[in-house]
């Protein structure tokens, strides 16, 4: 994911020792939340991944995907998250349904020296629905406090992107103010911003 300039909001400096140790955390991940149904995106799978990512339902919305859309640039896609998870910030995760088939993926971009991190991705139109996103997203948040050791967590969404908003809303995040995004060709987006720190959600959704 393209790092923001402008998020997190909230930027309390972790200690030398907690970032190095979120560093650690990503580096050395192998696999999502959705345990053995997700894992992290390879050079082999660019050609099906673009499949996936063609289908303007899902690419529309997101604005930190490549443009244009074409398999080299999912190729640079995933070799760069490759590199950030090398470095500690940030990882790119294609989750699977039960006949192999890309379902999803999770884009995540962190900021170990404020413990922050923020969600990004997709799930393919067919499988959303009966509340799916929301408990994918409520899994991969609770994720990313226990398993990377974040202490904060930070969202954005296009003002339009009433799904996005409305989880957010439900999942206790408090509403941050409105920045604009930069696509990576450049171009501005208006985001609304929600940040969610980690003694917040334990009080909400539990530890």
């Amino acid at each position: 994911m393209t790092a923001q300039h402008g998020i997190p909001i909230t930027r309390n400096p972790a200690s030398p020792a907690k970032a190095a140790a979120i560093r650690a955390a990503v580096a050395a991940t192998t696999r999502g939340p959705g345990g053995d149904s997700s894992r992290l995106a390879a050079a082999e799978d660019a050609e099906r991944f673009h499949e996936f990512l063609a289908d303007p339902r899902i690419h529309a919305p997101i604005y930190t995907l490549p443009r244009p859309l074409t398999v080299e640039m999912v190729r640079a896609f995933i070799a760069d998250h490759r590199a950030q998870r090398d470095e500690g910030s940030g990882l790119l995760f294609l989750n699977f349904d039960e006949a192999g088939r890309i379902s999803g993926y999770s884009d995540l971009c962190l900021w170990p020296q404020w413990a922050a991190g923020e969600l990004g991705g997709a799930i393919h139109p067919d499988r959303q629905g009966q509340r799916r996103g929301s408990t994918g997203a409520r899994e991969s948040f609770a994720w990313m406090f226990d398993h990377l050791g974040l202490d904060l967590l930070c969202e954005t969404a296009a003002p339009d992107n009433i799904r996005t908003i409305q989880m957010l809303d439900h999942l206790g995040f408090r509403r941050m103010g409105e920045i604009t995004s930069q696509r990576p060709d450049g171009t501005p987006r208006p985001s609304l911003v929600w940040e969610i720190g980690r003694a917040e959600w334990e009080e909400r959704h539990g530890a």
